[in-house]
């Protein structure tokens, strides 16, 4: 798969766990920074890798702030990305088979990196369940973001 990775100062150690295990599964990794541990502002990774994402560049984004939160919040506001914020596995399995997520945000300061490495597996392994009941909510997601488009 081909991963789209972004990342503040909060999230860049985590970032270079979330990268050797890409790595050691043979993805490839699309690194949007930032690269050291200097402040940065969150926004300017969260929403270039969604796009990259949106875009259909990559499989999926993974992004990272302290809390996750400000990048999540970022990467939302792109039309498409659905990105979600996540601490746990049963969540990252049920954001992809409920909500077809295709971003997620992980907090640097609130994981370790082997909850981080599981919460990813499990995200890039389960399949969006394509229920009907889920596209229809899927489709009034799109539609808002379409009613409030500025582009």
């Amino acid at each position: 798969m081909r991963i789209a990775i972004g990342c503040d100062h909060g999230g860049y150690t985590l970032k270079k766990d979330i990268v050797g295990f890409l790595n050691s599964e043979g993805h490839e990794i699309i690194d949007f920074g930032t690269n050291s541990e200097d402040s940065v502002d969150y926004s300017d990774y969260g929403e270039p890798v969604a796009r990259y994402v949106v875009e259909g560049k990559a499989d999926f984004g993974v992004i990272m702030c302290g809390t996750g939160i400000g990048i999540s919040i970022s990467a939302n506001k792109v039309p498409g990305a659905r990105c979600a914020l996540l601490s746990d596995c049963f969540s990252a399995r049920m954001t992809r088979l409920h909500n077809d997520a295709n971003l997620i945000a992980m907090g640097g300061r609130v994981l370790g990196p082997e909850l981080a490495v599981e919460i990813l597996r499990a995200f890039l392994s389960t399949p969006f369940s394509g229920d009907e009941r889920h596209v229809r909510r899927i489709d009034k997601i799109a539609a808002i973001e379409k009613k409030f488009s500025c582009e």
